[in-house]
């Protein structure tokens, strides 16, 4: 068996029987020391790796750390922190917390969450609301004569693209699924004999809320994640990855099955596929009017079309935080279905903290981000753009305190709460919080010692929390305002003076300065900056996606930071405590981070680097890049601060000439 039939087999995602071609191939080599077999040997590393046989891929690596080959014991070495089990010593395994020994007993919610009934309801009364006053708005646009048929074809317009968007996503849905991720429809004995729990569970929960099985489906990918869709209960689709299996164990894999089974019991699922197509469809109208209002013909219905179309945008606008507050309540209450059904909160929080684990797990695997994760960002039960944080937390903790306390931002931060706005799922710390409500409701001890984590919340200094908020809300809107200021000033000043110079070139030169004072809060001097690792960055509670703070980092490149863009500029940076971003920028702009991307980032990947720069928290953590060296001697400079002082002191000086210029006229 050749070494080739092994390595394709790899590379095409086929990991088992990569496996055993590469320990066959081995097993027949007669020379250990020869290029060939040191070479299986490493790939079959990966191999066991990506199929989650950590012991065999610790142990192997543990032979080729001995290797009398330079070349291979040096990729060893830098393998190994890489590995899960390689950075945890046996007694380091965290211990699961108790479970309630029966299932099905009432939980209170205590506010968490809103009401879904509510959330509901307003959101599809103004979303329906919005399509049909735009649809009739258009009618009337384009048939003005007669405003009576206008109504019902408006009306008829409605309905039908609505009950369309209903029954018709689904199986758009499927194709979709198909097509791209590739989707197997199984039957429940094989997820029965994946997990013996979940199967227990879908069968009990369907038994007593009186449904049909969904579809249930599983996705051959080691991202974990699972998601419901469709438009009724009884012809619901569950569908889960093969990662799911990988990281969790079977009862927290239950825990997920039994919170994707209350967006089915709840009929959210359904409210989410009409929510969304209303949105959409709000955009079309957008468009449609919008080309309405600039072609030729009536003035009069030209600018009806205009105004129509601002109408559209807005309603698209509103109608988008409308659907991300909807889908932020129904996981609070899908979260709060699946422990009131399986008796244990417990292990949907360890499921939550283990997907997270698994994104950033296979992240690191591969150079381009997961298109199934990206996909189905929405639908799925983790936004993996938090991911980064608590799967970093959770690599290296040998106490789950530690890992609880990188969800101090997550409930305590202001930003949290604003970052959150635009997120399609609440805060991992806040879901892990709520869960633990649950579980002291149930008399068990609570998963990370949240307890303790909220103690220590209260503590914070809530001057330093909310002081630098409220001024960095300012802070970033400094350029408007600026602009604004200086249109103001103008403004009283061109009444006495009737200089124009003042009201062209004040808003410039305020415009500017805006500029410039904000560079100057998002990029201090990094002259000092400490060296540190990114579990340390993410630890800390008082972070900001505004105000950077200086960091130097030691680790290894190992892939692109930008989603399915092979030219991408952006990078992952990964040390012993987890994976990071870093975000690149060309003092040539968007033309040179393509080049970038496109000539050097891959010559990069795989090297160990020192990198310096600014490390911001958003809903997921990141570091402005201000400069790379590479160990075979690579120097990157990045140009964050460049382009905003160019632009602001560009704008500076272009309005003192146009007010010097207006002025000697």
């Amino acid at each position: 068996m050749s070494l080739q039939s092994g390595l394709d087999a790899f590379k095409i995602g086929r990991y088992q029987e990569a496996i055993e071609l590469l320990e066959e191939f081995s097993r027949n080599s007669v020379d250990e020391t020869s290029p060939g077999y040191l070479n299986a040997q490493m790939w079959l590393l990966k191999a066991y790796q990506a199929t989650g046989e950590i012991e065999k891929a610790c142990d192997l690596c543990q032979q080729l750390i001995s290797s009398d080959n330079l070349e291979v014991r040096s990729w060893a070495e830098k393998a190994y922190p890489t590995l899960p089990q390689a950075l945890k010593t046996p007694s380091r395994k965290i211990e699961k917390s108790e479970r309630a020994p029966t299932a099905g007993v009432q939980l209170a919610m205590k506010g968490v969450g809103g009401s879904l009934a509510l959330a509901s309801g307003v959101t599809l009364t103004l979303l329906f609301g919005m399509v049909f006053v735009l649809g009739l708005a258009l009618v009337f646009i384009v048939n003005s004569d007669a405003p009576v048929n206008g109504l019902a074809i408006a009306l008829a317009i409605a309905v039908i693209f609505n009950l369309a968007a209903f029954f018709l996503s689904p199986f758009l849905m499927d194709l979709t699924q198909s097509w791209l991720y590739h989707t197997r429809w199984v039957d429940i004995t094989e997820v029965e004999n994946l997990s013996p729990e979940t199967a227990r569970v879908i069968r009990r929960v369907c038994q007593q809320k009186k449904l049909k099985i969904p579809r249930l489906g599983i996705i051959d990918d080691e991202n974990p994640t699972a998601f419901t869709y469709g438009s009724l209960p009884n012809s619901a689709r569950l569908v889960v990855s093969h990662g799911l299996f990988t990281y969790l164990d079977d009862d927290e894999i239950a825990t997920v099955y039994a919170h994707e089974l209350g967006h089915i019991v709840h009929w959210d699922f359904a409210v989410m596929t009409v929510a969304s197509t209303l949105v959409q469809i709000c955009y079309l109208i957008y468009i449609t009017a919008r080309n309405l209002g600039r072609g030729g013909g009536d003035s009069k219905i030209k600018d009806a079309a205009q105004t129509a179309a601002l109408a559209a945008y807005v309603f698209y606008f509103i109608g988008t935080y409308l659907v991300l507050y909807l889908s932020r309540t129904r996981e609070y209450f899908a979260d709060h279905f699946a422990a009131e059904t399986t008796g244990n909160p417990n292990g949907l929080s360890r499921a939550l903290v283990k997907i997270a684990y698994g994104i950033l797990e296979e992240g690191s695997r591969t150079k381009e981000p997961s298109r199934l994760i990206e996909g189905t960002r929405a639908l799925g039960i983790y936004d993996h753009k938090a991911a980064a944080s608590t799967g970093t937390a959770y690599r290296i903790a040998s106490d789950p305190q530690k890992i609880g306390r990188v969800f101090l931002w997550d409930m305590f931060n202001p930003w949290g709460w604003w970052m959150e706005l635009n997120s399609t799922h609440p805060l991992t710390g806040k879901r892990v919080r709520a869960l633990s409500t649950y579980a002291e409701q149930l008399g068990l001890a609570t998963e990370f010692d949240m307890g303790r984590v909220i103690g220590e919340g209260k503590t914070l200094n809530k001057s330093k929390l909310y002081g630098s908020f409220f001024l960095d809300v300012i802070l970033y809107g400094a350029e408007t305002i600026g602009f604004a200021a200086g249109l103001i000033i103008g403004a009283i000043l061109w009444s006495s003076s009737r200089n124009p110079g003042l009201m062209l070139g004040l808003p410039l030169i305020g415009l500017g300065l805006g500029v410039a004072i904000k560079a100057l809060i998002m990029f201090p001097s990094y002259s000092q900056a400490p060296e540190t690792d990114i579990l340390t960055l993410m630890s800390d509670p008082y972070a900001s996606p505004l105000r950077g703070r200086p960091a130097k980092l030691q680790g290894t490149l190992i892939g692109r930071g930008d989603s399915g863009y092979k030219f991408g500029s952006d990078l992952k940076i990964q040390d012993r405590s987890g994976m990071l971003y870093l975000h690149y920028a060309s003092r040539f702009g968007p033309i040179g981070n393509f080049l970038f991307g496109m000539k050097r980032v891959e010559s990069l990947i795989g090297e160990s680097v020192g990198a310096v720069g600014w490390f911001r928290r958003g809903v997921a953590p990141w570091m402005d890049l201000s400069q790379l060296n590479s160990e075979s001697g690579t120097i990157v400079n990045s140009y964050h601060r460049f382009w905003s002082f160019v632009f602001g002191g560009g704008s500076i000086i272009l309005g003192v000439v146009i007010t010097l210029f207006m002025t000697g006229r």
